[in-house]
Order: C-alpha cells, then sequence, then structure tokens
C-alpha cells in the first residue's frame, strides 16, 4: 500500500485586492502522485510554480480546493481529531525558513524537548538523551542544548529544525528546500 497518493490536486490563492471569490491560476494544478514507505520523492520547478504549497497542502496546513490526499491508504478528508493527531506526528515538515520555523524565546534543547514530551515519544527518564542523540545525528553538538536561535548560523538552524522533526520519527517528511 502506497505511503501518500495524491490525486489531481489543486490549490488556488485569492487574487490579491480582491473579494474571497475571485481567484487567479491554480498555483498548483492537478498535481498527482504516489509515496511507497521508504521511498523518496524530489518535486522540482521553477520558483513560483507550487511546490511549497503542494508540500503545505499536503500536510492540510493550507486549504485545497479539489482532489484527494491519501495517506496509507485512508482520505485525510476523513480523519477524525485522533487520526489528525495521528497524522500530525507521522507526517512532518521541514520549513524553508529556519528563522521562522524555531522560537527564538527557546532554547534548542526546549525546542526538541516539547516535541517529544506532547507526542510521548520517549519516557520522561530519556529526553535528554535523545536530543543528543538527535542533535548529533544533523551533525550538531549536544551542548548546544541550552543556546537560543539566534546563536547559531542559518544551515545550523536548519540542522535544529531537522532534528525536531526526526524526533518523532515520521513516515513522511516532507522537506521545502531540501538543499538549502
Amino acid at each position: 500500500m502506497p505511503l501518500l497518493e495524491v490525486h489531481q490536486l489543486i490549490v488556488r490563492y485569492p487574487k490579491s485586492g480582491q473579494g474571497k471569490g475571485t481567484t487567479v491560476k491554480p498555483a498548483v494544478d492537478g498535481v498527482s502522485l504516489q509515496l511507497e514507505p521508504g521511498e523518496t520523492l524530489g518535486i522540482v520547478g521553477e520558483s513560483g510554480s507550487g511546490k511549497t504549497t503542494l508540500g503545505r497542502a499536503i500536510l492540510h496546513l493550507i486549504p485545497y480546493q479539489s482532489g484527494t490526499i491519501r495517506y496509507q491508504g485512508r482520505d485525510l478528508a476523513d480523519y477524525n481529531k485522533r487520526d489528525w493527531e495521528v497524522f500530525r506526528r507521522k507526517a512532518q515538515m521541514i520549513f524553508q525558513d529556519p528563522y521562522g520555523a524555531l522560537n527564538p524565546r527557546m532554547t534548542v534543547g526546549n525546542a526538541i524537548s516539547e516535541v517529544l514530551r506532547v507526542h510521548q515519544v520517549v519516557p520522561r527518564s530519556e529526553v535528554q538523551d535523545r536530543i543528543g542523540v538527535l542533535l548529533g545525528m544533523v551533525g550538531l553538538d549536544s551542548d548546544y542544548v541550552s543556546r537560543y536561535p539566534h546563536e547559531f548560523s542559518g544551515g545550523q538552524r536548519q540542522r535544529i529544525v531537522l532534528a525536531r522533526a526526526l524526533a518523532l520519527e515520521p513516515d513522511l517528511l516532507v522537506a521545502d528546500e531540501p538543499v538549502s
């Protein structure tokens, strides 16, 4: 069974300065794709071609006008509250802008531990060890846990965001601008 199936997805944005009913050419127009477990899929296109919009729509971070999105065989449109809780853990997005993805008032350790605690990934007694492992996985020193986002370069912040996403051991990882 495919991990993810997208069929004829259409996303439109309102035209700037116009009413809600007025739309422009679709940002995503009839996209279909299928992703098997363990598979990697790259979406390539010019700036403004809808790659980010597609990723956000797949994860239901923005609305779409038509089409279907299935995760592990189930249409996301049929999800209930519990289904969404499971999906939010199993499907993660790494945003292009690591500056906006991290809370400037939280240390790196707190940002990652929050995810681990909320989703009960590991027992409380193992949270600190798990943070160290996650930081090591992305090439950062575990001593960075008490530092704040502004103390890191853009590339380091991107790795922190990746560590936070990996903390949940997702089945589906959507990376916006993965080579940045």
